[in-house]
């Protein structure tokens, strides 16, 4: 059968106008000079132009006009266009609007009131999210300060406090939440949780109601700081049914609060811990935070919420490389903790800060913590100029060898006594007895009948003096300070060397969040160009610390 043959070619589809880009005062920038300095101009809208050389080179241009080719006119032909890049939209737009911040940040919860209040007040006046280190502290300090943030505060939903997991002493947990609510506290941060208690779902139910559009709006926006998956499953979840009950029936929640209650996550923002000062698993952010983003979104579709849960970084974030880094895994928020320890507002010591700006990357190494002691529980801490980690990790190994203080062979008591408690072991223990007998006599009881819970406290007194020795100043006791910290102070050191941050009497924690978002808009926009084909030189991606305003 013949082959049926048009009797003219089928017409090509009309061929689309270039696009040109006409300059204005300023010609296109195609030197590895003029494209650093284009590149680090992330509020300017820049044009991806074919570079006259006719070597496929790409140059870089703003202002001037584009349009298709005009008699007269010499353009040069137009390959892309990126919009401006401001720190403010690095992450969840949603961050931003919930927790009323201008950038997606927050300093994160130092314990021991290290993270003060006068950084809290910092934070929020400049747009961002502080809390306040209420983990180590004694309710009544906790209350005075969080009265006083309510009132230097008051009408602002961006600041916090933290909440601990105590799992010794549950009735402190109750406390801190019982202040959080009495002065509305607009956020809470919980942390080193390893299960929920009835505390934390209480704080992050009270409150909860439905609007005028019948949306469940929040008395208390919960964060929970995790470094696990099977940690954060529950945060992301409905709170457990059992739990709603119990406070149901104890008249802690009421019964509408406790059905919206099994709606919504319990917490809206979860922040992927990953190797951090203080607790932590050590894990590598760019393993756990896709596998927690991952998570999020099955959480999402088993419940069938109508808003996502939001997911941060923290952990390993002292450079602006690194909090791009964080945000380019899909961050909606980043927190930052180490490098805020050697700031102005930090209550820390000038000896212990300038100890912390002296540390390389490697200076850290895993200790016994005080609160979760007898669990084995680590936390991160610094190495270098004190020898803590060894001393406490020395008492744990004790700890675990003998059923009491009697037990251990005298030798080795006399070494205890001599070289890490400086006292003796009864002299401590009368410390430590009235200590708790005031805090929690629960714990005082239960020491008198249990030697080996005796000397777990006295081991718990070196480890809780030595922050508190870290915080004073008290330079007899210089080698025994426990200072949190990750390896992100070493990076931050390298980053500042020669600037004005790299004096700890000039850090402040604005300047330094400024820096690091400033810097981390000036690295995603160079990786932006890159991508594109431009040849961005080295010196774009190493961003300089500076005043900003």
């Amino acid at each position: 059968m013949p082959v049926s043959v048009p009797s003219r070619a089928t017409a090509a589809p009309p061929r689309t106008a270039p696009v040109l880009w006409y300059p204005g005062d300023r010609p296109a920038a195609c030197s590895p000079t003029e494209i650093a300095s284009l590149a680090a101009d992330v509020r300017e809208t820049v044009h991806l132009v074919a570079a006259p050389t006719g070597a496929g080179d790409i140059g870089l241009a703003v202002g001037g006009s584009t349009g298709p080719a005009a008699v007269g006119r010499h353009g040069l032909p137009l390959l892309g266009t990126l919009p401006p890049l401001y720190p403010e939209w690095l992450g969840d737009r949603s961050f931003r609007e919930t927790h009323g911040v201008r950038f997606p940040y927050a300093t994160g919860e130092m314990a021991n009131g290290i993270a003060t209040g006068a950084m809290v007040v910092a934070m929020a006046r400049a747009g961002m999210l502080g809390f306040f280190g209420a983990a180590g502290l004694e309710p009544e300090r906790v209350e005075r300060s969080v009265a006083e943030l309510a009132s230097a505060l008051a009408g602002k939903p961006n600041w916090g406090v933290n909440l601990i997991h105590s799992p010794g002493e549950p009735g402190l947990e109750d406390r801190i939440v019982d202040i959080a609510l009495r002065h509305c506290v607009p956020v809470v941060s919980a942390s080193a949780f390893m299960s929920l208690t009835p505390s934390v779902v209480r704080v992050a139910a009270s409150g909860l109601r439905r609007g005028p559009q019948g949306r469940i709006l929040r008395g208390t926006r919960l964060f929970a700081k995790v470094s696990r998956p099977e940690v954060a499953e529950p945060f992301m979840s409905p709170a457990p049914e059992p739990l709603l009950r119990l406070l149901t029936e104890q008249g802690r929640l009421s019964a509408e609060e406790a059905e919206l209650a099994a709606r919504v996550p319990l917490a809206e923002d979860i922040t992927v811990e990953a190797d951090s000062g203080g607790h932590t698993d050590n894990r590598p952010l760019a393993v756990l935070l896709p596998a927690m983003l991952a998570l999020r979104d099955d959480m999402a579709a088993t419940y069938g919420y109508d808003r996502a849960v939001r997911v941060g970084a923290a952990g390993g974030l002292g450079t602006p490389a690194a909090v791009a880094g964080a945000f380019a895994l899909g961050a909606a928020y980043v927190v930052t903790g180490s490098v805020n320890q050697a700031a102005r507002e930090a209550a820390l010591s000038d000896d212990a800060k300038a100890m912390l700006a002296q540390a390389d990357v490697a200076d850290v190494v895993m200790a016994p913590a005080a609160d979760m002691f007898e669990l084995g529980v680590k936390l991160q801490v610094l190495r270098r100029g004190t020898l803590f980690a060894a001393r406490a990790a020395r008492l744990h190994e004790l700890y675990q060898a003998y059923e009491s203080w009697e037990d251990i062979p005298p030798r080795q008591r006399d070494r205890v006594e001599q070289d890490i408690l400086r006292a003796p072991f009864e002299t401590v223990w009368g410390e430590t007895l009235l200590f708790w007998e005031r805090r929690d006599p629960s714990q005082a009881e239960r020491a008198q009948r249990e030697p080996r819970h005796r000397m777990a406290l006295v081991f718990r007194w070196y480890l809780g003096m030595s922050s508190r020795w870290a915080v004073t100043g008290h330079t007899e006791r210089r080698a025994d300070y426990q200072i949190w910290c990750g390896p992100a102070m070493g990076a931050f050191n390298r980053w500042v060397t020669d600037s004005f941050l790299a004096d700890p009497a000039r850090r402040d924690v604005v300047q330094i969040a400024l820096n690091l978002l400033e810097g981390a808009a000036a690295i995603t926009r160079a990786h932006q160009l890159r991508s594109h084909g431009v040849a961005v030189p080295a010196t774009v991606f190493d961003f300089r610390p500076r005043r900003l305003a």
